[in-house]
């Protein structure tokens, strides 16, 4: 029964300023590589990690690192695990894009912001697919009693979170929280996978062993 560890990468300053961070090689701040410290505590103390895949985004592979000094594996980089491409709108306030261009707004645009794709973009159907075909690989490589971690973002997270929950698409986005380092754990028996938790922060706050 594999155990697959999902976890969003640690804060950038681009989280901090509410910029759309896309595919931007945005670094981890300073608070950002201690929520990453303290997610490979918790990781290791809790379970033994087999295998790390990460997104190869800067932020996600710094916070891998950490993970991987810890537990003593190699990071394995995945670009299946990225964050929506959002196009020409990377670097702009989030709150200003979905203001000006409600079409990408779930609230507004409802079913419609599923299939709205930036320029030279991804639309979230888009990135559900390219995340669905991450998860199918780390399920066809994994031994039964392996625990792999996967390092990656918000909107991957939602959105396969979402999917193995029994959320469509827009209850995905609207009801899922990924925080920086959350992590989420799932269980895989006979075909089916079962999300034991979601979002787990509570070891940000705790002392590092």
């Amino acid at each position: 029964m594999p155990t697959v560890l999902l976890a969003r990468h640690g804060e950038t300053t681009w989280n901090r300023d509410g910029r759309l961070q896309g595919w931007a090689p945005t670094p981890l701040t300073d608070r950002g590589h201690e929520q990453a410290r303290a997610l490979a505590t918790a990781v290791d103390t809790e379970y033994d990690v087999d295998r790390i895949l990460t997104s190869d985004l800067r932020r996600a592979r710094q916070t891998a690192a950490h993970l991987g000094e810890r537990t003593g594996v190699d990071p394995v980089h995945r670009a299946a695990w990225r964050e929506r491409d959002f196009g020409r709108y990377q670097g702009l306030p989030h709150d200003e894009v979905l203001e000006d261009h409600d079409r990408f707004a779930i609230p507004q645009a409802g079913r419609d912001a599923v299939d709205a794709r930036p320029e030279s973009g991804e639309s979230l159907r888009d990135v559900r697919e390219r995340v669905l075909s991450g998860w199918d690989h780390v399920l066809a490589t994994s031994d039964p009693d392996e625990t792999v971690a996967v390092v990656c973002h918000t909107g991957p997270l939602e959105l396969l979170v979402g999917e193995l929950d029994g959320r469509d698409i827009v209850d995905a986005m609207l009801e899922g929280e990924q925080d920086n380092c959350g992590l989420n754990e799932l269980r895989v028996r006979d075909g089916e996978t079962r999300l034991v938790s979601e979002n787990r922060t509570d070891f940000l706050d705790a002392p590092r062993a």
